[in-house]
């Protein structure tokens, strides 16, 4: 099963851990940590988006 995948710029909807995912869908062994309702701040390359590892362990990390 695909899981969602995020664009930057767009509000994270949870707090945690993302995974950077390349353009052809593999993972690039870089991650970023999040806030929720915060934009995701900029890939280093074109065309990656973001992929949720591990959400935060409080209520923040629950999302909506």
């Amino acid at each position: 099963m695909a899981k969602h995948q995020y664009t930057p710029g767009q509000k994270s909807p949870i707090s945690g851990e993302m995974d950077i995912i390349g353009p052809r869908g593999g993972d690039t062994g870089k991650d970023r940590t999040v806030i929720i309702n915060h934009p995701l701040p900029p890939t280093p390359k074109p065309g990656q988006t973001y992929q949720i590892r591990e959400r935060a362990h409080n209520r923040a990390g629950h999302g909506k």
